[in-house]
């Protein structure tokens, strides 16, 4: 507890936290106080969590950081019971819970900064099922866990760029040399250009070449497309009669399903599950056993020289060929019942050899049979949550089969009569249409034989009157008894309409603050969205640059393998390494000289020296003796200086 303490201490008088501290003023702290600095704590990694717990409710501080230390996944000490403890003690601030979250908090301060910045875009928001009906916030939830797929995939983008290494210096190298290309290939461009446009039909002719090249495009990725298609068929047509295959040998199994097949099938299973414990894993581990112990005696034997082997080589060449002498010395001898015993033997090894291969088919094949009744519980269980209903086995699926049976009998004679009322439907019809010509030229008589008598339109007119008469009375009849309805049916729609309305009341009110709430989610989505595109187009751009300046480098790399294989010696002096290689032998030269010249200057150091010296000697005489000659010079009018016998006498 007291390393636990002092690590915690250290800890918040570092940045940020600056508390200055020492053990004794730290576990001196009133509780609230130390509620307060793990809330800071947590403030520091999350700035969501920056409150006062002075200005805050207990239990509201308490929910507040149990569900932080949840996304942040921490685990309390104990089991459940103690769980009740915990909480318990970070709402009344004790030491013993507090301390033990502190440190945790304070070892992994960076990674769990991480994790809440990621909590607040990866916690999904659950959404009740009802709301989900409606379809705007059905589109708007969808949004949402496409948006938080995004924000994945472009995290980890980031993070591998983070990662990757590039350093500004580079990139703006690689920028400033890819600019220069870039002014480069447009000056070869505008040459270009100027060199088409002498052509004639150059504009059609640059038409059809892009053409060209757009349809060659287009021919590679159909191609592309192509393949990528026979190939999922050719994956399909294998996985069909895989799945043939097993469907056949399941139904075969299922087929078989009485007691004597079953005992036999057992009887089997425990024979091939008594040799594989009595034979074949104790013959593995044996030979596993012996192979650890070569690897351990070859392990443990020093390195092994050129002398060693050829002694190896020549030992066993000797063993080989005394091998040799005793085969033909057993040969010679003839021996019969050995011959037999032999054979007998190889047979032997023959067969266990062959029973140990087919325990090794069956052990794959029961794998596989495990693989598979796996994934058909998967698979049932999947049917059972899309529609209710179980997968049918053995008599029940007999017996649905015989019900699907009778129902397909039932349904031919069903579909017999629908034919037969069709016919008769086509019948009646034509009936219809005869009888309705039939009627067209009657009336048409009639109104020839009114123009006639001069009452053109009279039976028009009566039928009209008719209908008409028939038509009130059968209005007012309704009229009588549609507002006796209607009245009955608005009394009902009212009470009708006060149910509807107390029960949606409280489901309009959270609906309201979903859909605020649903508000705020959609601008922090478009905010979100806004970054994601600029970043991705940021990302876009580095990563064109990049790719750009790849593939200079490259090119560049391959130029100076060209020239560096080149036969033409004009070419290989052109090669990077070759001028190199040549500066590195000029340089070589040139500091060969300079030891040598150093080499002679230090060999002439010491006369050199002493011939400086002498001069500086020599430069002190001749200023003494030009001293001595300006004193003479002033001196002449007091004396006379005669020389006798290389000496100088003044005369007063």
């Amino acid at each position: 507890m007291s390393d636990q303490i002092k690590f915690i201490v250290d800890n918040l008088n570092k940045e940020p936290f600056r508390k200055n501290y020492n053990l004794i003023t730290f576990d001196s702290l009133e509780p609230m106080q130390l509620l307060q600095i793990l809330n800071d704590v947590l403030a520091e990694i999350d700035p969501k969590q920056v409150v006062d717990i002075r200005e805050e409710m207990p239990e509201h501080t308490a929910k507040r950081m149990l569900s932080l230390l949840g996304i942040l996944k921490y685990k309390p000490p104990g089991n459940a019971t103690d769980m009740s403890t915990f909480r318990q003690g970070l709402v009344i601030g004790s030491k013993p819970v507090i301390y033990p979250v502190l440190h945790w908090l304070l070892q992994r301060t960076n990674e769990l900064k991480k994790r809440a910045y990621l909590a607040r875009f990866l916690i999904k928001l659950e959404v009740p099922s009802e709301f989900l009906q409606d379809e705007t916030v059905a589109d708007t939830n969808k949004q949402y866990e496409e948006l938080m797929e995004a924000f994945k995939t472009l995290h980890k983008e980031c993070e591998q760029l983070k990662t990757s290494g590039f350093s500004t210096a580079e990139i703006r190298r690689d920028i400033s040399a890819m600019e220069d290309e870039k002014d480069q290939l447009i000056k070869r461009v505008e040459r270009l250009k100027k060199r088409v446009e002498t052509v004639q039909n150059h504009q059609r002719m640059l038409k059809i070449a892009r053409q060209l090249r757009v349809e060659k495009e287009r021919e590679e990725f159909l191609a592309q497309q192509k393949q990528e298609q026979k190939n999922q068929l050719f994956h399909a047509v294998q996985r069909l009669q895989r799945v043939q295959n097993q469907l056949k040998s399941m139904r075969h199994a299922a087929a078989d399903a009485k007691p004597e097949s079953l005992m036999k099938r057992l009887e089997e299973e425990i024979k091939f599950n008594s040799y594989m414990v009595t034979e074949k894993f104790p013959k593995e581990l044996e030979s596993k056993k012996k192979e650890l112990h070569f690897l351990q005696k070859v392990v443990s034997e020093p390195a092994m020289g050129h002398s060693d082997l050829l002694e190896l080589e020549s030992n066993i060449n000797e063993i080989n060929t005394q091998i040799n002498q005793l085969i033909e010395k057993k040969m010679m001898r003839n021996e019969p019942i050995e011959g037999k015993l032999s054979l007998y033997r190889q047979q032997a090894s023959i067969i266990s050899r062959k029973k140990e291969a087919k325990a090794e088919e069956l052990q794959e094949a029961k794998e596989k049979l495990a693989s598979l009744e796996r994934e058909v519980s998967v698979k049932t269980n999947q049917t059972r949550e899309f529609d209710g209903t179980e997968v049918l086995k053995g008599d029940e699926f007999k017996r649905y089969v015989s019900k699907l049976r009778s129902k397909s009998t039932v349904f031919k004679k069903k579909h017999q009569i629908i034919a037969e009322f069709k016919a008769e439907f086509g019948l009646l019809q034509r009936t219809e249409e005869l009888l309705k010509q039939r009627h067209e030229n009657i009336q048409h008589q009639l109104r020839t034989i009114e123009e006639k008598k001069g009452i053109s339109g009279y039976s028009y007119t009566q039928e009209e009157l008719e209908r008409v008469s028939a038509l009130k009375s059968e209005v007012d009849e309704m009229k009588g008894r549609t507002l006796d309805d209607m009245s009955e049916m608005v009394k009902k729609l009212n009470s009708l309409v006060s149910e509807k309305k107390s029960a949606l009341a409280p489901v309009i009110k959270e609906l309201r603050q979903l859909r605020q709430k649903c508000q705020e989610l959609t601008q922090e989505c478009d905010e979100k969205k806004s970054q994601y595109d600029s970043c991705a187009a940021g990302l876009e751009s580095n990563r064109s640059k990049l790719e750009q300046n790849l593939e200079v480098q490259l090119r560049r790399a391959t130029d100076e393998m060209k020239a560096y294989v080149s036969s033409d010696q004009q070419e290989k002096r052109k090669a990077i390494r070759q001028q190199y290689t040549k500066n590195i032998a000029e340089q070589e030269n040139l500091g060969k000289k300079l030891r040598e010249k150093q080499k002679a200057v230090r060999e002439s150091h010491g006369p050199n020296m002493k011939q400086a010296k002498m001069w500086r000697d020599f430069e002190q005489l001749m200023e003494c003796k030009k001293q001595c000659f300006l004193k003479q010079q002033s001196q002449t009018s007091i004396g006379q200086v005669i020389q006798e016998g290389g000496e100088d006498r003044l005369i007063l």
